[in-house]
């Protein structure tokens, strides 16, 4: 039992499952051209079985190793869930749900790599911020809305007619997909004072609002770096401890062989 949990918690073995996971989003990312799908069909079908075989053995043998503690791991739960889902779909006919949980495999690449799991939590933890964030934003989006429909709807009734269009265009000018050439620009030809409208919604929730967001998730993301850095020195101070005792009571038993003869 030593030596298969050295073996499956070796750098090694999770470097071949990240390289493995890899290579399985290549696959379905060719399979989505039909001549190559086509021409090789046996190919990516066994391809397919044997990266789901290699993916199944490995959530085994980690719950042989790891037993109750393995579904104490969120990580290790949402492998699970993944490979399950693969395993339980693979002989029915529910195809496009299947291929859905294929195309979910490309995210075991999070829980390989370490620095994809610090961003994943870092963004989990930002979640309260980035909800309240969302609410005002909501709000400064109603209220566009309104002012919005009250002073174009005439001049663009097809953007402005109703809150619902409103909204919807404020979405796009959010976005800055073509807002200035296909929105902005012929209410600005009947309405000069419209700058102030278009360029103040821009800036509020486009440039402070995001902002925010990403400002939170940063934060996180530095904390638990922090946390992990933390528990890095600890384990390194223990380490200097354990090694400072072993050389003293080494000692002791040089001075106790010395005194015996």
């Amino acid at each position: 039992m030593d030596k298969l949990h050295k073996i499956v918690m070796e750098k090694r073995f999770n470097r071949f499952i990240t390289g493995l996971i890899i290579v399985n989003a290549i696959l379905i990312g060719l399979e989505t051209i039909p001549t190559i799908y086509s021409n090789y069909y046996s190919l990516f079908f066994i391809a397919d079985i044997a990266i789901l075989v290699i993916f199944t053995l490995e959530v085994l043998l980690k719950i042989t190793v790891l037993r109750g503690k393995f579904f104490k791991n969120s990580w290790n739960i949402f492998d699970f869930v993944i490979v399950l889902g693969s395993v339980i779909l693979y002989s029915t006919p529910y195809v496009s749900v299947l291929r859905i949980f294929r195309v979910l495999r490309v995210f075991r690449t999070i829980t390989t790599v370490p620095t994809l799991r610090r961003i994943v939590a870092a963004l989990f933890m930002a979640i309260p911020t980035i909800s309240s964030v969302l609410l005002i934003m909501a709000i400064i989006f109603y209220v566009y809305a309104v002012l919005g429909t009250s002073f174009y709807r005439d001049i663009s009734p097809e953007y402005f007619g109703d809150i619902f269009l409103s909204s919807v265009t404020l979405f796009q000018v959010f976005t800055l997909e073509s807002w200035a050439s296909g929105i902005f620009r012929p209410i600005f030809e009947q309405s000069p004072s419209s700058w102030l409208y278009f360029v103040s919604f821009i800036v509020i929730t486009t440039f402070i609002m995001i902002n925010l967001i990403v400002g939170e998730i940063v934060n996180n993301a530095q904390k638990l770096s922090e946390n992990i850095e933390e528990e890095t020195g600890e384990i390194k101070e223990e380490i200097s401890e354990m090694k400072e005792l072993r050389n003293e009571i080494n000692e002791l038993k040089q001075i106790l062989l010395e005194k015996r003869n």
